[in-house]
């Protein structure tokens, strides 16, 4: 007899429950805002919307589907299953560090302060959660495969991210490296990192870092492309700057040789979930086989 299917409801701490936690009641956490001259009804209003679009979630779930819940900072040590359908309740980043933990299950992103949020990803509103989860029990709901991006080592671990992925220093340190490009040129380079962005991606960091170049076109939301860039590379008699920007069509890989002592990736800025590679290996940065099924 087949599973039923299970609706987990992933979300993130409100920023009343983290003062709460960092200052041990909500009397100590409002005393603390007030003394700066601040108020804790911003926060409570935004604690009250995501509360409220948490109870909608749950009261949308068909009675017979099984039922589970995770918060951000557990998502790494979650075990979805292949039958679950991922409700994702808060902003839009809280849905691109859960995509990098799934393996095709549909997510339904809802937005609890619309207005608030740019609605990129998490696009239902609280009050269409029902019609929404509805839709996918019935199987008519519509969705879009969304390109991810993959950072693999040459010992075999590897990581995915819906964003970018950045790699750089652990520090604020130069990052030394030289850059292989799919066409076979390669440079030396010095920089503050490289970032890899996807179509999903183009909204967020990329948009900025393409901002100030100018002049960049990055990709779709839907485009199997990645577009990489290269953060204040440092001209130097070892180090170049001619090859800091440009995009990734499916197939291309572009390589990183490390010269530092060991650099980082990580993935959606989720940096405690990071490869580190060290003096001499390999970095290969390529669209990954993996994709979020986003339901539209």
């Amino acid at each position: 007899m087949a599973l039923a299917p299970r609706a987990v409801v992933v979300h993130r701490a409100s920023e009343l429950d983290q003062l709460v936690d960092r200052h041990g009641t909500r009397g100590q956490a409002e005393f603390f805002l007030r003394s700066r001259g601040r108020s804790l009804d911003e926060v409570q209003a935004r604690h009250d919307a995501l509360t409220d679009a948490l109870r909608a979630a749950s009261a949308a779930i068909p009675r017979d589907w099984r039922r589970g819940g995770v918060e951000r900072g557990d998502l790494h040590r979650f075990a979805f299953s292949p039958e679950d359908v991922v409700l994702v309740v808060g902003q839009d980043g809280l849905v691109a560090n859960t995509a990098k933990y799934l393996t095709g299950q549909p997510v339904i992103g809802v937005d609890p302060d619309p207005g608030l949020n740019p609605g990129v990803l998490v696009r239902h509103p609280v009050d269409r959660i029902g019609a929404v989860v509805a839709a996918v029990a019935a199987g008519r709901a519509r969705w879009q495969d969304r390109t991810m991006v993959r950072a693999a080592l040459d010992d075999g671990s590897a990581l995915d991210a819906l964003n970018d992925v950045y790699l750089g220093h652990v520090g604020h340190q130069s990052a030394r490296y030289e850059l292989h490009l799919p066409d076979g040129r390669r440079e030396r380079q010095s920089s503050s990192g490289l970032v890899i962005a996807t179509g999903t991606g183009a909204t967020g960091w990329a948009a900025s870092i393409a901002r100030e170049r100018g002049g960049v076109e990055l990709p779709g939301a839907a485009s199997d492309a990645l577009a990489w860039f290269v953060r204040e590379a440092w001209p130097s008699p070892a180090t170049g700057t001619d090859l800091t920007v440009g995009a990734l069509t499916p197939g291309d890989t572009l390589e990183v040789v490390v010269r530092s002592e060991a650099l980082v990736a990580f993935g959606d800025g989720l940096e405690a979930d990071r490869l580190t590679a060290t003096w001499g290996q390999t970095v290969q940065l390529t669209a990954s086989d993996r994709r979020l099924r986003l339901v539209m």
